[in-house]
């Protein structure tokens, strides 16, 4: 999924960026509250302007979230191995292999080659067992 923003705008409403991302303005006011990385500025009038940053501040949140079913505490500290940096955990969900059945394949290939390395030890441990004389 390719993330984007409107350019040309430096700030944009709470409305504007729910209506960007999906996400409903009371659950971008809570993540405030949780996510140190995600802090838009306010107004005189206290209203809440989102920077591009923090648009993908709450684009990597989101996606963390719901699509890769991380908590609240996981996603936080995912940000936080990033130094709050959204651009490096989008970029590491674009991965190609991130496909359900790329994915599948690539576990079965690793649960087969941990069979072979098993079945590699335990052919070594027999060998070193016989040639010993401990039968």
């Amino acid at each position: 999924m390719r993330y984007k923003t409107t350019a040309g705008k430096m700030y944009y409403t709470i409305g504007e960026v729910s209506d960007l991302t999906g996400v409903k303005p009371h659950v971008l006011r809570y993540w405030e509250t949780e996510f140190p990385s995600l802090r838009p500025k306010k107004n005189r009038a206290g209203n809440r302007s989102y920077r591009p940053r923090d648009i993908k501040a709450v684009l990597a949140i989101r996606d963390l979230l719901y699509k890769e079913k991380f908590t609240i505490n996981g996603a936080r500290k995912k940000l936080q191995e990033n130094f709050g940096n959204p651009d490096t955990i989008i970029k590491q969900m674009q991965i190609p292999f991130s496909d359900p059945q790329a994915r599948h394949v690539l576990i079965t290939v690793k649960k087969e080659l941990e069979e072979l390395r098993a079945m590699m030890e335990n052919g070594k441990s027999e060998d070193e067992t016989e040639a010993s004389g401990i039968a």
